[in-house]
């Protein structure tokens, strides 16, 4: 079997943020199981000089984008032991350091999407089974399929998937461009119209062959009007062909047992180490450095959907009643950089702030932190609640998405986390108290890092499942 994955971004390439780490991880697991897996992006003009180096040129062609005949060079790299193929074009992808947000996001994607079934027949005798598309950038590929390809016979025998990775993120557009951007001529108005606009999002559902989410609940979530952002009446009546799988991390990459960022190593058999790395997150926030006061940790962007109304409505709660330490890293809204900066002043040893966003850093808090705050509103997956757990950093969370996947809550002893269930304020402070009296217990609490840190929350359980998902495509007629 093989599969090419169609994202807009991959690790170690180029990276903004889940779909990155997805699409350098993905790919990689799927190998190991003997599936032969290759990635396709752009290639952006700010990838690292060491990375463009070690890519081959294989060959260029004109990709059609409506009536533009546009330049494609077809480049071939190796990362962990995949096969990438980076698609030029100076024109589109030369630009600043961020990947989106211009003016012509919906042209610059659509000559991706179809260029990345335009190079199929230049690939070296290698031909995908299947092509898996990842969010609104390339969900145009299963629409130029069915539009432009349907009738090849080359074509024809491929299987189309598409992932939503954030139902938030739809590529809207204006329906005056349909032809001029897209070629598609009125026969074909149905298939991304929707709310009077061009949904490309809405175009991926209804004409890829199966659609995945990035975890079992948020598949049924987004069933509902409260989540889908306007796309459940699309999704509702197409179920039979949705599921979600819940995404892994890089164990590897992720192991506090071998991470050069953090002040001394750990594991679940020996995990002494974390208690150095705890006094060195104290440092480096400026807090006391008190070995048994519960050290909570947010890692985050710094917008409402992550919860932070809640936080911000109960924070103070929790450091009056308690003698809790917090230690934050992130950016987002001024609103919410404001509050975390004026509560590190209300709270000298005991809060520290840094707004930004440091890779080293995050994994100092995930290994130095007692808790992780995560109290999203909504949250598709999720990634921090999982490496938390690797690093045994005990996940607050709210029951959704992903996180109600990957966090259960050890009231019954069982558990690997603290979750509540309602967006409520109310609940997370209950949340938080009773994560502060579990880790008064000190052997209790050990049980409860060393139960985190022998979670699985690698990829291969996740490979398996689209393995399984794609042998079912494969066997239709």
């Amino acid at each position: 079997m093989k599969v090419l994955f169609a994202a807009s971004e991959a690790l170690p390439f180029k990276s903004s943020g889940g779909l990155a780490e997805v699409a350098g991880s993905l790919p990689a697991a799927l190998r190991r199981r003997l599936i032969g897996a290759r990635v396709v992006l752009p290639l952006y003009d700010t990838i690292p000089a060491e990375l463009k180096e070690s890519m081959r040129f294989l060959t260029h062609i004109v990709v059609p984008v409506a009536w533009r005949r546009q330049y494609c060079g077809i480049f071939e790299a190796k990362a962990n032991g995949v096969i990438y193929y980076l698609l030029d074009n100076q024109y589109y992808f030369k630009r600043g350091k961020q990947i989106y947000g211009y003016y012509d996001d919906a042209e610059r994607f659509a000559f991706f999407a179809r260029a990345v079934l335009e190079i199929l027949p230049h690939l070296e005798g290698w031909k995908p089974d299947i092509i898996h598309c990842n969010d609104w950038q390339t969900a145009l590929t299963p629409v130029f399929q069915a539009a432009f390809y349907g009738k090849s016979e080359y074509y024809q025998s491929i299987r189309t998937v598409f992932t939503i990775h954030n139902i938030e993120y739809q590529g809207k557009y204006g329906m005056e461009i349909l032809e001029d951007v897209f070629g598609l001529d009125g026969r074909y108005r149905t298939l991304v119209e929707h709310d009077g606009c061009v949904n490309l999002m809405k175009g991926g559902i209804e004409c890829a062959d199966a659609v995945t989410t990035v975890s079992p609940t948020y598949a049924g979530q987004i069933l509902d009007p409260w989540y889908s952002h306007g796309l459940d009446s699309i999704l509702r009546p197409r179920q039979q062909k949705l599921s979600g799988i819940l995404n892994g991390i890089d164990v590897v990459g992720y192991d506090p047992a071998a991470d050069p960022a953090i002040a001394a190593p750990f594991s679940a058999g020996d995990p002494t180490g974390k208690a150095a790395d705890k006094t060195a997150l104290q440092q480096l926030y400026g807090l006391e450095e008190a070995p048994r006061k519960p050290l909570f940790g947010i890692v985050s962007r710094l917008v409402e959907h992550k919860g932070l109304d809640l936080l911000r409505a109960k924070l103070r709660a929790l450091l009056n009643g308690t003698e809790a330490q917090l230690a934050v890293l992130g950016t987002g809204e001024w609103q919410y950089e404001e509050f975390f900066r004026q509560l590190a002043r209300d709270y000298p040893g005991r809060v520290g702030v840094k707004i930004d966003f440091i890779p080293a850093v995050s994994r100092q808090i995930y290994a130095g932190a007692d808790l992780l705050l995560m109290p999203s509103k909504s949250e598709p997956c999720g990634l921090s609640q999982m490496i938390a757990l690797r690093y045994g950093c005990i996940p607050v969370v709210r029951e959704t998405g992903g996180l109600k996947d990957s966090v259960s809550d050890s009231g019954t002893g069982e558990g690997n986390g603290f979750t509540f269930p309602g967006y409520s304020a109310e609940q997370l402070l209950h949340a938080m108290l009773r994560a502060v009296e579990g880790y008064k217990n000190e052997e209790g609490w050990q049980q409860l890092v060393r139960r985190a840190m022998e979670c699985d929350n690698s990829w291969a359980k996740s490979a398996s499942a689209y393995i399984k998902l794609y042998k079912g495509l494969l066997a239709k007629p």
